[in-house]
């Protein structure tokens, strides 16, 4: 049941960013009265599209501690670099998305170097 649930989460996860992108991100960036943040919408469409695929990672990542329950692996230390390498695929979005201007890229980061430092020890 539990390969069943992570897979069904991958999916959403790749169905939500392969459909939002083509059918929502595109779309609404077309439109030409988006808020103008720093002075223009680049940033806004920016913020927009990292935070979009944010949450597709974030579903990744229950996958793969889903995945880890289903094969007996999930251990307080598993699940902590799988914590950690998602935040830190997290924080790589608005680093590259925004050319570092959103900030959350330090806090996704941080917490990924805390987690994965954590079960390391």
């Amino acid at each position: 049941m539990l390969y069943v649930a992570a897979a069904l989460i991958f999916a959403l996860g790749v169905a939500h960013s392969v459909l939002g992108e083509r059918y929502i991100l595109v779309r609404l960036f077309r439109r030409n009265d988006l808020p103008q943040l720093f002075g223009s919408s680049w940033f806004t469409k920016r913020t927009l599209r990292f935070a979009w695929h944010i949450t597709s990672l974030t579903w990744f990542g229950f996958a793969a501690i889903l995945w880890q329950l289903a094969r007996g692996l999930l251990t307080p230390a598993a699940t902590a670099q799988t914590i950690g390498v998602t935040s830190i695929a997290c924080g790589i979005l608005p680093l590259v998305f925004t050319r570092g201007k959103h900030l959350s890229w330090l806090v996704f980061f941080s917490v990924g170097a805390l987690a994965l430092w954590w079960s390391a020890s």
